[in-house]
């Protein structure tokens, strides 16, 4: 019982403190409050007399206006008097003339005053006679757009952050913005949407045009927030396509494809021994070589692999591989007889030049000069020979993706040639391109369709209704070209969330 006496009295003991504390806290905030009215009413205030000013400059351009339209007029008024008076001197001055000269006199005075009453009538139409418009003074104020900013101007809370604070509890929408920058040069800046939640947060809303390393920046009165700018990774969302989808045609057998840094599409053609060129919404702006077997001619190329500004092309039926500028000079050429009917030809960092050496069910590695480097057939420990290899793709380690048609399998080797697995249950793969994180897109050619691969060989996504799909390469607009007999179909896919959702608070 002492002991809870003893607590008792310590609590009542500092009662007092308590009470003087928060009589302090009321008083604190009914001088808030006043130094709140204070503010709020030389704010609108401020906002009345602005307002004020503003009616006084429209109601001074009015009369401006109005003042010049009425001299404008008046002038006008005074011209037309002047011109009546001087026709009624022409008509005076002609009756006079009937009644006092000779038939001759008459004739030769007739030749002049009609030429000066017709200047005179010319002048009359000059001015107007009927006014062809209205002289309407009009008035635009728009009062929606006022009366909502108006609606919403202003937040009271219950503190006021420092910039440097991410909490935008009392900051209009107006001071705080948000945009995602690629890092890629090219990229398009993406600008958020900012929405006020009313309780003290703001959502952001961006929506990324192309997939890659961003950069995310919001600032606040012009300053950075806490961890802005923020780097976030947009990934492309296989699952989800956009639609409608679009399509190229292409005269000629499409088959190859590549996209230059520009954005423009090179398409390779089979049976038009040439190469379509088209901008990114699919016009044709020119066309490249014409069948033959000299430098710039081509007989039934079957591929093409852009690396900066040069281009290779898998010549199939000249047994060779040409290599140009994307503008189609010549600063070199490789041809190499050694390879029969190369059907597809990609480059890696080291430039070797990887050839699908259909015929011979293998794949053929060269230097830039045409040296051969080194052969991959299959025939290694682990690992069953394929049969016409259709479709080549490197992978973010380097590893070669060999699709093999008649083996409706992927292998994979080592840029050296040794092998590391097969994946993929497919039919008859006629084209395969890797992205950034290791997803393997695959043509099935006899499928009529795209398999989507994850880095570890799962199918996690198909795409249909295509019509007996070749090669396939990413867009830069997130999507994905594949070649078909006689068109280009784009397939553009949402891009996913961020990998990492940055956290401002």
């Amino acid at each position: 019982m002492r002991e809870a006496l003893v607590c008792a009295q310590e609590v009542t003991s500092k009662l007092p403190t308590a009470f003087d504390a928060n009589d302090k806290m009321v008083e604190q905030v009914g001088t808030s409050k006043e130094n709140a009215m204070l503010i709020i009413t030389q704010a609108f205030e401020q906002l009345h007399q602005t307002i004020e000013e503003r009616k006084k400059t429209l109601l001074s351009e009015m009369e401006a206006i109005s003042l010049f339209k009425t001299t404008t007029l008046t002038l006008q008024k005074e011209q037309l008097k002047k011109m009546q008076d001087e026709i009624e001197c022409y008509t005076e001055m002609t009756s006079h003339i009937l009644q006092t000269h000779t038939n001759h006199e008459i004739v030769a005075l007739g030749n002049q005053l009609p030429t000066e009453l017709k200047l005179t009538l010319k002048k009359v139409e000059n001015v107007f006679l009927t006014p062809s418009e209205p002289n309407d003074i009009h008035v635009f104020l728009h009062m929606d757009t006022l009366i909502k900013d108006l609606s919403i101007f202003g937040h009271v809370t219950s503190s006021l952050p420092s910039p440097s604070q991410s909490t935008w509890s009392s900051v209009s929408v107006a001071k705080v913005k948000a945009e995602l920058m690629p890092k890629s040069h090219d990229g398009t800046v993406v600008p958020g949407q900012v929405d006020d939640n009313r309780d003290g947060t703001y959502t952001i809303t961006l929506t990324p045009q192309t997939a890659g390393p961003h950069q995310l920046l919001i600032t606040m009165d012009g300053q950075h927030v806490q961890k802005s700018p923020c780097d976030l990774d947009v990934r492309i969302k296989y699952s989800t396509l956009c639609n409608p989808e679009q399509v190229i045609n292409c005269n000629g057998g499409p088959s190859g494809i590549a996209i230059h840094d520009s954005g423009d599409i090179y398409v390779a053609c089979i049976y038009g021994s040439c190469i379509h060129v088209f901008d990114q919404v699919g016009q044709q702006k020119r066309t490249i070589g014409k069948k033959g077997s000299g430098d710039g001619r081509f007989n039934g190329p079957r591929s093409i692999f852009i690396k900066g500004d040069v281009m290779y092309v898998a010549d199939s039926d000249n047994n060779r591989i040409q290599k140009l500028t994307t503008g189609g000079q010549f600063p070199s050429n490789v041809s190499i007889r050694k390879v029969d009917k190369p059907l597809l030809v990609i480059v890696d960092q080291s430039d070797r030049l990887i050839v699908a050496d259909n015929p011979n069910h293998r794949v053929v590695i060269l230097d830039q000069t045409g040296t051969w480097l080194l052969t991959i057939n299959g025939n290694v420990s682990g690992c069953q020979a394929f049969k016409e290899p259709y479709g080549l793709a490197l992978d973010p380690q380097g590893n070669i993706h060999v699709a093999a048609n008649a083996s409706d399998t992927i292998k994979v080797f080592t840029p050296e040639g040794t092998y590391v697995r097969s994946y993929g249950d497919v039919k008859c793969p006629s084209g395969i391109v890797i992205d950034e994180e290791g997803y393997s897109l695959v043509n099935e050619f006899t499928g009529n369709c795209l398999s989507i691969f994850d880095p570890q060989g799962k199918k996690v996504h198909t795409v249909g209704n295509l019509n007996y799909p070749r090669d396939i390469i990413l867009d830069p607009r997130s999507g994905s070209l594949t070649s078909s007999p006689d068109y280009i179909t784009i397939k553009v896919f949402l891009l996913a969330t961020p990998t990492a959702t940055p956290n401002f608070i």
